[in-house]
């Protein structure tokens, strides 16, 4: 008997891996991913898919750590220029991106949902010359932009999946809901898409991400324990300029305050009941050598394996930004930027996923890997498993020459394929699973 997901994967790897590195030349930040939205909805034209974007997929007071009205702007207008219809970039406008489609087929059947994040990062990619988008022409054309983190390799994905989905309608049974995630990175985009509603009625939720750990591109864990939860904290020191040489006394250092800070966040004790971190992750203040600083600003983080452990960094870091504002006799202003939640997948996918893929030639399936970081995921699996369905967040490892969130990041692109099968195998076998759809046949 021919197998069908085969033939299929056989067909569709050079359109996977056409549009990741689509994507990976035209990387955009969160909330400002404008152009991939609108390149993301022209793939998935004519496919049977209905397409909900801008307000239709998140509560705007629901995000966080929206861009400034410049820097959205500024994109806006690199997206008109990139060829993004007028029309279509008025529903994004202030940062509304990212995408749901949704395949009804009509049919008696569980609701699926999936979530791929869309978004990248403010880095500066590599050059060199072993580095793999360098080589071979696929690198970054903006500049302090990159897919440092596998989220390019997600879209495609997401794409893969839509184009299974679509060419095997006629089969299936049940909804199919593809959400197309903005501002991933800092934990911003994901609670505002939950509060619209998306997951309410799906019975099962599946995710996962490339990477994370450095194994064989086609090892895949079924589910992922012990996301730490995390805040993200911008904090902003606003003291007093003076001449630093003619009157020092009259200034008010909000650079010493805010160095002092970074110092003393960073001996917060560690907690007995597990895994509690801390980053200051930029500081900027000062302008000139002979002016006492007025201003400094802070990007900073905490984490921590459980809800209660992230607010016990967060409780001590707040309790060390005021003491170093009131110790150099300046003023704080925090603000609460993301924010991830602590959660594990649902392990019962361990066993579903090694059953799923047992026929592959392709996949070795590990129960359950760490993930060892934060996902704004959770709040999704969190809404799935409140409502009684099924979640799972998977990892598709891959070698990985240098590590996430760096200038050189990059995989190994058979772990998207890996990713794919996996989802679609999964897809079919819940499916099967005691008869639930009828008119799924090979």
């Amino acid at each position: 008997m021919i197998d069908l997901v085969e033939q299929f994967m056989a067909e569709i790897e050079p359109y996977v891996i056409e549009q990741r590195r689509k994507r990976h030349g035209y990387p955009e930040i969160g909330f400002a991913e404008y152009v991939t939205t609108y390149e993301l909805s022209e793939q998935l034209t004519g496919k049977g898919f209905s397409l909900f974007y801008g307000t239709e997929l998140l509560t705007s007071e629901e995000r966080m750590g929206v861009p400034s009205d410049e820097f959205l702007k500024t994109n806006e207008q690199r997206a008109l220029d990139k060829g993004v219809p007028p029309a279509f970039l008025e529903k994004m406008k202030g940062g509304h991106t990212g995408l749901a489609a949704v395949l009804d087929t009509g049919r008696s059947g569980p609701n699926f949902a999936y979530r791929f994040d869309i978004d990248a990062l403010p880095i500066e990619e590599s050059d060199v010359a072993e580095h793999v988008p360098a080589q071979q022409a696929f690198r970054s054309q903006i500049t302090g932009m990159m897919h440092a983190c596998g989220h390019d390799g997600h879209a495609a994905i997401g794409l893969g999946l839509v184009d299974y989905l679509s060419k095997n309608k006629d089969r299936l049974c049940g909804k199919y809901t593809i959400l197309f995630q903005p501002a991933e990175e800092g934990g911003r985009g994901a609670k505002a898409i939950v509060d619209k509603g998306w997951l309410d009625d799906a019975d099962f939720f599946l995710s996962g991400h490339v990477g994370l750990h450095d194994l064989p591109a086609g090892t895949v864990a079924a589910a992922t324990s012990r996301f730490l939860a995390s805040s993200k904290i911008n904090a902003t020191f606003i003291g007093k300029s003076a001449h630093s040489g003619l009157e020092p006394n009259e200034g008010r250092n909000a650079l010493l305050a805010a160095a002092s800070a970074t110092v003393h966040l960073h001996s917060i004790s560690r907690h007995k009941d597990g895994a509690t971190r801390i980053n200051v992750g930029t500081l900027h203040a000062g302008s000139g050598r002979n002016i006492i600083a007025e201003k400094a600003f802070m990007e900073i983080e905490t984490r921590g394996e459980t809800n209660q452990l992230d607010e016990y960094m967060q409780q001590n870091a707040q309790r060390i930004l005021q003491a170093s504002a009131s110790l150099y006799d300046v003023e704080l202003e925090l603000e609460y930027v993301g924010k991830a939640i602590s959660t594990s997948a649902d392990l019962k996918f361990a066993g579903i996923v090694e059953r799923a893929c047992a026929s592959s030639k392709n996949l070795k399936i590990v129960p359950d890997l760490a993930i060892g970081a934060s996902e704004d995921v959770t709040y999704m699996i969190e809404r799935v498993r409140e409502r009684g369905g099924l979640a799972t967040f998977m990892i598709f490892a891959s070698p990985l020459p240098a590590g996430h969130h760096h200038p050189r990041f990059d995989y190994d692109e058979q772990a998207l394929m890996a990713g794919l099968e996996t989802l679609i195998r999964t897809t079919e076998y819940l499916l099967k699973e005691d008869g639930i759809c009828e008119s799924l046949v090979d």
